[in-house]
């Protein structure tokens, strides 16, 4: 296994793909995850970290349609996903370039 810095850094921010096509942040990171997983140290443990942030953050957003409807929240509640998708990948990026271990927080382990 070789190491690579860059290449953890990429799957981070290719997080924010979202923004751009809807499901690319999910796609991209699990395609370089499936593929890198056993040609770069540590890529499965951060692959693993960024697909439970990412299903964590649809099912977020699943459970705030309903709240819009009902109490008007799921507004505010979608506008916090929104900023915590563009924020958080930018923030576990920079502190993997670093050497540092990525955070997510609020994320559901489905991928152990």
């Amino acid at each position: 296994m070789r190491e690579d810095k860059q290449m953890l850094v990429m799957t981070h921010l290719s997080q924010l793909l979202d923004l751009v096509t809807g499901i690319g942040g999910f796609i991209v990171p699990l395609i370089l995850w499936l593929t890198q997983k056993d040609k770069v140290a540590g890529m499965d443990m951060h692959g693993k970290m960024i697909l439970n942030f990412q299903i964590s953050l649809f099912i977020y957003s699943i459970i705030c349609i309903p709240l819009i409807l009902l109490f008007g929240l799921g507004f505010l509640g979608l506008i916090i996903i929104g900023l915590i998708a563009l924020i958080l990948p930018i923030i576990n990026a920079l502190k993997v370039s670093n050497g540092e271990m990525p955070y997510y927080p609020l994320t559901i382990e489905f991928l152990k």
